[in-house]
């Protein structure tokens, strides 16, 4: 992880019978996802107790959002997307029309420096010495993303890669895509040897394993090391706990401004 910066934001208890917070996730066959949105739902409980944190799905998976609307009394629905596009922009906000839910939205959870200590973190747990300033300076990274139809979401994917390079010191980082358009991954590795760097690492920009991920893992051949999804990093639950508040805030100042 990057030096001086905290792995995951501290523990906020906060008082029962707040509106709870409802984590909504796209779903996906691969028994996988489930699981590791359960474990992130474990990490966000532990980070705040006291607060109620369910979870829907849009597709795939159980419980669907309807399901966990109705049964809540007041909650703020917080997407885990990495990525304002589609899901985000569209499908989200139509199920929760469908369900009936009235619920402040949060925004998505990109892009955040919490999001790249994350992705510090699952490179280092696979390399350790990439904690080494020095050894970063020497060594290009793949950034890769599901990728997107939407020319803004991936403009945001290219933003992180950006910041990423600038504020923690890689010798490089390029994007590569696993679906829509390219590049794809042994590009991006072709690029950074070419390049120069003397190491290239990979690191999935995903938030749980899958259909995505297993064909990045397959693509990254050339490469000379692999991170992990991001998963239920601390760095992510906290990121869920902070979109939640800011949404939560934006919220109770509108009902303020409606009832001056």
């Amino acid at each position: 992880m990057h030096e001086g910066r905290p792995s995951a934001a501290p523990a906020t208890p906060v008082a029962a019978g707040g509106p709870a917070l409802l984590l909504i996730a796209h779903g996906s066959r691969d028994p996988r996802h489930a699981a590791t949105v359960a474990a992130l739902v474990e990490e966000a409980r532990a980070l705040r107790p006291g607060l109620e944190v369910a979870t829907a799905y849009l597709d795939h998976c159980a419980p669907r959002i309807p399901q966990v609307v109705s049964r809540l009394d007041a909650a703020v629905a917080v997407p885990l997307l990495l990525n304002r596009a589609f899901h985000a922009k569209h499908d989200i906000p139509a199920a929760l029309r469908a369900a009936g839910g009235d619920l402040p939205v949060a925004d998505v959870l990109g892009p955040s420096p919490l999001l790249l200590d994350a992705l510090d973190r699952r490179l280092a747990e696979a390399a350790p010495e990439l904690g080494s300033p020095a050894v970063r300076a020497r060594t290009g990274v793949v950034l890769a993303a599901a990728g997107s139809s939407d020319p803004a979401a991936d403009a945001a994917t290219r933003a992180v890669a950006a910041e990423w390079r600038r504020t923690r010191g890689w010798a490089a980082v390029e994007v590569a895509y696993a679906s829509a358009a390219g590049p794809r991954v042994p590009d991006a590795v072709a690029a950074l040897r070419a390049a120069g760097a003397d190491r290239i690492a990979v690191a999935p920009y995903l938030l749980a394993p899958g259909r995505l991920p297993d064909r990045i893992a397959e693509a990254a051949a050339g490469a000379d090391l692999l991170a992990d999804v991001l998963g239920p990093a601390p760095e992510l639950a906290a990121l869920l706990l902070e979109r939640y508040d800011a949404a939560r805030s934006a919220a109770a100042r509108t009902v303020t401004a409606l009832t001056a």
